[in-house]
C-alpha cells in the first residue's frame, strides 16, 4: 500500500526507528534527527507556546494572563527560545488555579461554561519519546519512574522521589515524606554555588559575583541554586525537565552556569546514575561548587517512620575519600540480620563530604538552605545515629567555555550468600573489625565512573526501550492517538508490571504491595512485550493461590509470600488468574507454561500444574454462589470498597479486612459476568490444549467443559433476570438481600462495573439489552471527563455497603471516575456496534487529549490516573492517583485490541477494527511470535483480507510459519 494523505493527515508509518535522545552534543550519537531545542526563560508561569511542529492538530491554547515585570524576552522557531535580558526580582511561585469548567451533559451534548483560558505545563516531544515540562510549578509533583528489573527510584520534576530495591517496603534505600511541606523536598538534593573570594568588602555583601577571578583565597559561595530547582527553589535562568523512557534529563541555567543533570538507572544494575554537567558560559574564570546529598531510610520503611526509639540509635555510616573519589555508606543493621549496604559516590575528588543530617543541615534549616551550603564549608562528619545522610562536595574551576561532567551514583550491594557464609560481609572476613566488603561496591563504580560508561549504559537502556516499545505501533492522522499507542500507554504498562499499585506519589509502598486481582490484570498490558517475564509473573501470582482455589489478595514482592494483613476473600480474585493465562496463551501460543507445576500458598509438597490452579479458580466461583444463583461476593469484588459483609460502626476499622456479618447471601452481578467471560475463556484453553499438551483424555476434557458451560449457562440466567433491572445491570445483592444499584434505590442506582463487564461477557447483546444498559451509562454516568462509577452518589454512610459511602460525594467510588473501568465501557460500545462511542469512551480519559486542560486535570498529562473527580463533586475534572493503576493495561487492551482491531488469538491474528468513520485509513505493525504484520486498514465499504497479496477468507490472520520476518497485510471494510 503505498504511501498516502488522507483528509486526516494520515500518512503511513515507516518501521519504528530507535529514537533519539534530547541531550547535549555528547549524545549526539543516539539522534537520527536533530532536535528542537526549547530552552525558554524562567518565570515559573504558564508560557504560552507557539510555532512549534506539529501543532495544528492540537487544541488552540488561548493565553494566559499576561505576566508583566520581567526584562525577559522570547523567541519562539527552530533553534528554540533563549533568554534575553533576566527573570522578574520577584518571580510568582505559585501555579494559577482557575475553578473548572462545567462538564457536558451526555443525555443532550451541550457544551461547557465558558471556562479559564486553557493552560499547559509543557509539551510532547514524539521523536525523542519524552515529555518536556517548561516550569517546575506544575498544580502537583509530575513524576518518572527510573528501573527496569529490580532497582527502581520514582523522580519528579523538581528531583523527589526515592530509590528502592525490589520492596519500597522491606528495602526502602532513601528517605520520603509523604505529607512533608513544601511538598516533595528533601530527596535528590544537589546544590551549585557560585564562588567567590572573601575580601574586606565582600564580607558582609551577597549582592552579585566578583568580577575578580575566584580561584585563590578563601571562598564563598555567592549564589547558590539547584539544577531540579528544588530544594534550593532559587529563581533560575532556564528550566527544563524531561521525562523519557526510563531517565529524566534537568537543564539549568543561572548566573552563565548551564547545568544539565540526567538521572536513569541502568539496565542489570542496582544504582541510579546521576549524571551531572557543569558548562561555564561567562566570559571568565569561575569556582562552582557542586554538593550531591541524600538522605537515607533505615530500609524498612514502616519501621523507618515509626520506631525512632531504637532508629536514632541505629545507624551507621563508613567513608571512604580517596585523592580521585569519594564514596560514602550506609550499612545501619548490617552487623547483624541485613546482608545488604548502600552507598553514595562521585567519581572526582572531594572537597569534603558529610553523613550527619544535624551537621550539614545546621539547627533550624530545611534542605533549601543547609548551613554547610551557605557556608560553603563541609563538616566531614559522621553520624553515630540520629539520622545518617551522604553528602558529596565536589569543587570545580572552570575557563570560560569549559565543561566538566561528575557521575554521582546510588548504589545497592547484596551478599545473598552470607546466610551460609556471613564472613563475606566483611572485609578480610574479620567481622569484630567491622569494616564492610566494599569489593562489590567498588566493582559497581568502576562500571560508571567515567562520563563515557555512563554514555554506554544510556545507550543500552534506549536500545531496550526501542525494541519494547517497537512491537506495537500505528499511525492514524491523530498524534494524540499515536502518542499513547506507541509510547506513554505501553510505557505506563512496563511500569505497572514492575510495581504493581506498590510506589508512587499516591501508594506510600509501605502496604499494598503486589496485588493479585491487579497483578494478573496488568498482565494485560505488557504481555506482548515481555513475554518472558509475564510467564514468570503468572507463576509468581499463581504460587500466591490459596488451596481451595481463592487467593492472597495482595503479596509482598521480596518475599513473594501472601500478606496477611489483608488477607483473602475477595471473590473476583480467583478468575483474573484465567484472564491473564488466556492472555498469554494467545501472545506466545506457549501451552507449556499451563504443565508448569506451581505451590499453593508458597507450601511446600502442594505443587500442582498451572492448569489445576485454573481449574480451582473456576471452581471457587462454581461452588460459590448465592440465593439468586449469582456468585457470593465475599469481601469484595473488583470495587474494594463496596464491602457488603462488613457492617462496621468502629472507627479506623479496616472495611477490607472486617466481616461482621457474612450471612452468605451476598452477591456480585460483576462477577457474575467476570465468570461468563473468563468460564469460557478456561473451557477454551482445555478445548484447545487439554488432549494435545496436557495429556489429558478426550472425556475428561469434554467432562470438564460440560461442567464448566452448564454453570455459565446459570449463572447467565440469573444475571439476566435477577441481575437485570430494566434499563441497566444491578449491581449486587447486599447481606440482607436488597438491591444495590436498583431503580429501587434512592442513591447508588446505577454502577458502571457491571454494564461494562456484563456486556464484555456477551451478556444481553443479542436481545439488545446491552445496548439499554449502554445508552443508561451514557445518560445517567457519563460527563466530559469520563464515566463515573455509580449515580446518584451517596450522601450519607449506609453501613451495609462499606466504605463506598464513606466518601465525600463525586470522590473516588463514592461516584468519581474510575479510569480503570471506562475501558470496560468502551469495549462493550465495540461489542454493539457503536464505534464512534467506544472511541469517545478512550478519548475522554486519554491523557493526551486532556493535555490543555493540566490545571483542572492537575495529574501528569503523558499517563492515565486512577481516579478523577466525578460530575457530582466540587472540582469535576481533577484527577488523583497517577501511574500505578490498572487503568494503564485496560486501556492498552481497549486501544489495542478493540477499537483498533488487533487481537491475538491461539492461532493467529484476528483483525475487527472499530474505530471512527473519520479515521479512513490506519496503518498498524505489530510483532507476535516473532514475525512482524504490517497492516494497512483501508476503509472502502467493502471488506476484504489480502495476506502477502493473497485473499484470506474472514478475518484472521494464519500465524506465519517460524522464521518468517514480516507479513503484509491489506484489510479494507
Amino acid at each position: 500500500m503505498p504511501p498516502h494523505d488522507s483528509g486526516t493527515g494520515h500518512r503511513r508509518a515507516v518501521r519504528v526507528r530507535p529514537c533519539r535522545p534530547s541531550l547535549s552534543s555528547r549524545f549526539a550519537s543516539l539522534y537520527t534527527t536533530q532536535y528542537w531545542k526549547r530552552f525558554h526563560g524562567f518565570v515559573y508561569t504558564h508560557v504560552q507556546r507557539t510555532g512549534r511542529p506539529g501543532a495544528a492538530s492540537e487544541p488552540a491554547i488561548a493565553a494566559p494572563d499576561d505576566h508583566t515585570g520581567s526584562s525577559a524576552s522570547w523567541n519562539s522557531g527552530p533553534q528554540g527560545r533563549k533568554p534575553s535580558g533576566h527573570p522578574p526580582a520577584t518571580p510568582t511561585l505559585t501555579a494559577q488555579r482557575h475553578r473548572p469548567v462545567a462538564c457536558i451533559d451526555a443525555r443532550d451534548g451541550r457544551t461547557e461554561q465558558k471556562g479559564p483560558p486553557l493552560v499547559q505545563y509543557g509539551h510532547f516531544d514524539d521523536d525523542a519519546r519524552e515529555y518536556v515540562i517548561e516550569t517546575p510549578a506544575t498544580p502537583l509533583p509530575w513524576i518518572n519512574y527510573l528501573g527496569n528489573e529490580h532497582f527502581f527510584s520514582l523522580i519528579s520534576n523538581t528531583g523527589g522521589g526515592y530509590s528502592f530495591y525490589r520492596d519500597a517496603k522491606l528495602r526502602r534505600i532513601t528517605r520520603y515524606r509523604y505529607n512533608s511541606v513544601p511538598e516533595d523536598s528533601g530527596s535528590r538534593n544537589y546544590y551549585i554555588s557560585l564562588m567567590e573570594p572573601v575580601t574586606d568588602n565582600t564580607a558582609d555583601d551577597s549582592s552579585a559575583p566578583a568580577e575578580a577571578p575566584a580561584s585563590a583565597g578563601t571562598l564563598r559561595p555567592a549564589l547558590t541554586w539547584s539544577p531540579t530547582f528544588l530544594p534550593s527553589k532559587t529563581p533560575l535562568d532556564a528550566y527544563e525537565c524531561r521525562h523519557g523512557m526510563g531517565y529524566t534529563v534537568f537543564r539549568a541555567a543561572k548566573a552563565g552556569i548551564e547545568t544539565e543533570l540526567t538521572a536513569f538507572v541502568p539496565l542489570h544494575t542496582t544504582a541510579e546514575i546521576n549524571h551531572l554537567a557543569v558548562k561555564n558560559t561567562t566570559g571568565r574564570e569561575v569556582v562552582v561548587d557542586v554538593t550531591g546529598s541524600v538522605e537515607w531510610c533505615l530500609w524498612n520503611a514502616v519501621d523507618d517512620s515509626s520506631n525512632f526509639q531504637r532508629n536514632l540509635s541505629t545507624g551507621e555510616v563508613e567513608v571512604e575519600q580517596t585523592e580521585t573519589s569519594t564514596m560514602l555508606y550506609h550499612k545501619t543493621e548490617f552487623k547483624e540480620r541485613r546482608d545488604h549496604y548502600a552507598f553514595y559516590s562521585v567519581n572526582e575528588p572531594t572537597v569534603g563530604f558529610d553523613t550527619c543530617r544535624a551537621d550539614f543541615l545546621g539547627k533550624f534549616n530545611g534542605w533549601d538552605t543547609p548551613d554547610v551550603i551557605a557556608s560553603g564549608e563541609s563538616k566531614n562528619s559522621i553520624a553515630y545515629g540520629w539520622y545518617p545522610i551522604a553528602a558529596n562536595h565536589v569543587r570545580l574551576t572552570l575557563q570560560p567555555g569549559e565543561e566538566r561532567m561528575l557521575v554521582f551514583l546510588l548504589g545497592y550491594v547484596e551478599f545473598p550468600e552470607a546466610a551460609e557464609h556471613p564472613e563475606v560481609k566483611w572485609q578480610d572476613g574479620d567481622a569484630k573489625a567491622g569494616i564492610i566488603n566494599k569489593q562489590p561496591a567498588h566493582e559497581l563504580f568502576d562500571r560508571f565512573n567515567t562520563s563515557e560508561k555512563v554514555f554506554a549504559a544510556f545507550r543500552e537502556l534506549r536500545a531496550y526501550w526501542d525494541e519494547l516499545l517497537g512491537g506495537f505501533q500505528v499511525t492514524t492522522g491523530d498524534e494524540r492517538l499515536d502518542r499513547m499507542v506507541n509510547i506513554w500507554n505501553q510505557y505506563q504498562c512496563m511500569v505497572t508490571f514492575n510495581l504493581s499499585r506498590s510506589a508512587s506519589y499516591y501508594e506510600s509502598g509501605m502496604g499494598r504491595g503486589m496485588g493479585f486481582r491487579d497483578s494478573n490484570q496488568d498482565l494485560l498490558g505488557f504481555v506482548h512485550m515481555i513475554p518472558g517475564r509475564a510467564r514468570e509473573r503468572i507463576l509468581d501470582i499463581a504460587a500466591t493461590q490459596l488451596p481451595d482455589g481463592s487467593a492472597w489478595h495482595q503479596y509482598q514482592p521480596l518475599t513473594k509470600k501472601g500478606n496477611a494483613d489483608i488477607g483473602g476473600g475477595f471473590n473476583d480474585d480467583p478468575l483474573w488468574l484465567v484472564a491473564s493465562v488466556f492472555a498469554y496463551l494467545n501472545e506466545t501460543g506457549d501451552a507449556s507454561v499451563l504443565r508448569e507445576s506451581v505451590q499453593f500458598d508458597n507450601a511446600a509438597g502442594s505443587e500442582q500444574p498451572l492448569i489445576e490452579h485454573l481449574r480451582r479458580s473456576v471452581h471457587y466461583t462454581m461452588t460459590h454462589r448465592g440465593p439468586h444463583g449469582l456468585p457470593l461476593i465475599g469481601r469484595a469484588d473488583w470495587n474494594d470498597c463496596l464491602n457488603l459483609n462488613c457492617f462496621s460502626t468502629t472507627p479506623g476499622e479496616s472495611f477490607q479486612t472486617v466481616e461482621n456479618n457474612d450471612t452468605g447471601v451476598a452477591e456480585s452481578v460483576f462477577i457474575a459476568g467476570m465468570f461468563v467471560l473468563y468460564g469460557e475463556q478456561y473451557c477454551q484453553i482445555l478445548e484447545r490444549y487439554g488432549a494435545t499438551d496436557l495429556n489429558m483424555d478426550d472425556s475428561s476434557v469434554a467432562d470438564e467443559v460440560r461442567d464448566v458451560r452448564a454453570a455459565v449457562a446459570e449463572v447467565t440466567e440469573a444475571a439476566m433476570t435477577a441481575g437485570w433491572d430494566g434499563d441497566w445491570f444491578v449491581r449486587a445483592y447486599d447481606a440482607l438481600g436488597e438491591k444495590v444499584g436498583s431503580h429501587v434505590n434512592d442513591e447508588g442506582q446505577i454502577y458502571i462495573e457491571p454494564q461494562g463487564m456484563c456486556v464484555m461477557a456477551g451478556l444481553g447483546v443479542q436481545d439488545g439489552r446491552a445496548a439499554t444498559a449502554l445508552a443508561s451509562v451514557k445518560e445517567r454516568l457519563t460527563c466530559r471527563w469520563g464515566t463515573a462509577i455509580l449515580a446518584p452518589a451517596y450522601t450519607t454512610y449506609h453501613v451495609e455497603l462499606g466504605e463506598i459511602s464513606t466518601y465525600p460525594v463525586g470522590y473516588k467510588e463514592n461516584g468519581g471516575i474510575f479510569c480503570h473501568n471506562n475501558p470496560w465501557i468502551s469495549i462493550a460500545e465495540t461489542k454493539v456496534g457503536d464505534d464512534d462511542e467506544a472511541f469517545e469512551v478512550y478519548r475522554r480519559t486519554c491523557p493526551a487529549y486532556l493535555e490543555p486542560y493540566s490545571d483542572i486535570h492537575l495529574t501528569e498529562p503523558y499517563v492515565y490516573c486512577q481516579m478523577v473527580a466525578g460530575p457530582e463533586s466540587p472540582t469535576p475534572g481533577q484527577g488523583k492517583n497517577s501511574w500505578l493503576t490498572g487503568t494503564a493495561a485496560w486501556t492498552f487492551v481497549d486501544v489495542s485490541q478493540f477499537l483498533l482491531g488487533i487481537q491475538p488469538t491461539f492461532d493467529g491474528l484476528r483483525l475487527d477494527p472499530h474505530m471512527p468513520s473519520r479515521f479512513g485509513q490506519l496503518h498498524v505493525e505489530r510483532l507476535w511470535r516473532g514475525t512482524r504484520y504490517l497492516i494497512d486498514i483501508e476503509r472502502t465499504g467493502e471488506r476484504s483480507l489480502v495476506v502477502d497479496g493473497q485473499p484470506v477468507d474472514g478475518n484472521v490472520i494464519p500465524q506465519a510459519p517460524a522464521g518468517t520476518e514480516e507479513v503484509n497485510v491489506r484489510l479494507t471494510i
